[in-house]
């Protein structure tokens, strides 16, 4: 397929990407720049697409993955970077209300013994499992991919240790 055919091609699908996008958002802006940003990168990327594949499918796909990519790049921009000299709010222990207090006590106690593990095992533990990629990690704590891989198991391993009976 030619550039040219491409391009008609996907400017012929316009308008079954914008119905499309009715899955992902209600806001008509929103559905706009999607099915723009999913066209664009159809056109940026021609050169990985197949003749022997399903167009409507391909499209689809990029338009789902572009969606996933922007809802998690807009989540981690909500979260709270601590930006204090002594890293106060990354200090601050988490609250979390408990109608019985049998689950509250479970929750100090897991709490508790997450804590007791190694700094350097803590750090990366703690930003996994508040939704950091692992390359983001490294990035921010200035250690290499592996290391920060490593960490993560090597906390799991010792909180399990820790806590045989959960």
């Amino acid at each position: 397929m030619t550039a040219v055919e491409f391009t008609y091609q996907i400017a012929r699908l316009r308008p079954t990407l914008q119905m499309f996008t009715r899955r992902f958002t209600r806001d008509r802006e929103e559905s706009h720049d999607l099915v723009q940003d999913t066209m664009l990168k159809a056109l940026l990327y021609r050169d990985k697409f197949r003749d022997d594949t399903n167009l409507n499918g391909w499209l689809f796909t990029i338009m789902r993955n572009t969606f996933i990519n922007n809802y998690r790049r807009t989540k981690r921009e909500r979260t709270r970077h601590d930006g204090t000299k002594e890293l106060y709010f990354l200090n601050v222990e988490e609250e979390h209300t408990f109608a019985r207090p049998q689950e509250r006590m479970q929750f100090q106690e897991i709490w508790r013994n997450v804590h007791a593990i190694k700094n350097d095992l803590l750090m990366p533990f703690k930003m996994y499992t508040t939704g950091y990629h692992y390359h983001e990690i490294a990035e921010q704590l200035g250690i290499p991919i592996g290391t920060v891989k490593n960490r993560i198991f090597q906390a799991r391993k010792e909180i399990q240790k820790r806590l045989p009976g959960y």
